[in-house]
């Protein structure tokens, strides 16, 4: 099969187009024919050497998600069947002709759904659900801050928090995306890095009860500032660093939560959990049109050096893809 492999840690260039044998699953497992892969921040850094696959995903494939059609099961596999149009989260290998899979980590796609739109879903909206959700507790009324809301997470989280009854707040560096993201239902563009003075204006001093930050040490701060009492800070990346100063006489004061969260390290049944729940709660609101993925541009496999470059240069609005058949 044909796969993307990453021959050493360094830019684009060391992604190349090799030849690799067929995966054969066993046990549980699903052979998935890929149609799309999703590109994602991970990928990049993976390419870098910062950000190893975890135990069981190949070491040299990257590639987070996928939609595609089942090739083949395992034989203590019940829950699909040859044929079947599926989408899903890896731990790596989905910049391939053929992926294996836990047949728990599987959601079929819905009717009303493309192939390319199909690929544009899982990642983003898996961990934009499990972060507001399960991570942040968000419920309908509340209010949400999301940084970096151009990206693939932020435009699903916005999609998200608009349609289970939420207010949403979004920062970005490029004001192009701020304002197309309110095409999704963003309520408030706000500039970056100094966000916070536009929130409080927004909010009339009040802040937000959720704050979905990618960024890290240079909007902790202010972050910190703009949740209300009780108010949960859930990082999911940290573009704008790792380390950072904290203030934690206003953590006690406003009784705040500080949740770090990663999906790609977390155990099969942690996954499967994430997984199920997306199925029952997130698929519903796909196949009725409240929210919808977003598709920034599509790369042939051949291509995925030119594709990384594309999704480093920050100029995407939603997801890049690849075109694996």
């Amino acid at each position: 099969m044909r796969t993307i492999v990453i021959t050493q840690s360094g830019g684009p260039e060391v992604l190349q187009l090799q030849e690799r044998p067929l995966p054969q699953p066993s046990g549980e497992q699903v052979r998935v024919r890929v149609l799309y892969a999703g590109l994602n921040r991970a990928d990049v850094l993976q390419r870098q050497g910062h950000y190893p696959a975890p135990a069981g995903a190949p070491a040299d494939i990257p590639g987070l998600e996928f939609v595609g059609v089942v090739d083949a099961v395992g034989e203590s596999c019940t829950l699909w069947e040859v044929g079947q149009r599926v989408f899903g989260i890896l731990g790596g290998g989905g910049y391939a002709e053929f992926a294996l899979t836990h047949q728990s980590l599987l959601v079929a796609v819905p009717d009303n759904l493309r192939d390319e739109e199909a690929g544009a879903v899982p990642e983003v909206f898996i961990t934009a659900h499990d972060a507001l959700v399960t991570q942040g507790d968000f419920k309908s009324g509340e209010r949400v801050l999301v940084h970096t809301v151009g990206g693939g997470v932020g435009t699903a989280a916005v999609q998200l928090i608009h349609a289970m009854g939420g207010t949403s707040y979004g920062s970005s560096r490029s004001p192009r995306k701020a304002q197309r993201i309110k095409e999704y239902g963003l309520d408030f563009a706000l500039p970056a890095p100094d966000f916070l003075p536009a929130l409080k204006e927004a909010t009339d001093d009040l802040g937000v009860h959720l704050v979905l930050d990618f960024v890290g040490d240079s909007y902790l701060q202010q972050n910190l500032q703009a949740l209300t009492t009780g108010g949960h800070l859930v990082q999911i990346g940290t573009l704008g660093g790792s380390r950072a100063e904290i203030d934690l006489g206003l953590v006690m004061s406003k009784r705040l939560h500080l949740v770090g969260t990663v999906l790609r390290s977390r155990s099969l049944e942690e996954k499967a959990l994430v997984t199920q729940r997306f199925a029952q709660e997130v698929v519903p609101l796909l196949s009725s049109g409240r929210v919808r993925p977003i598709i920034d541009r599509v790369f042939p496999l051949e291509q995925a050096a030119e594709a990384h470059a594309y999704l480093e240069s920050n100029a995407s609005f939603g997801k890049v893809l690849l075109k694996v058949a």
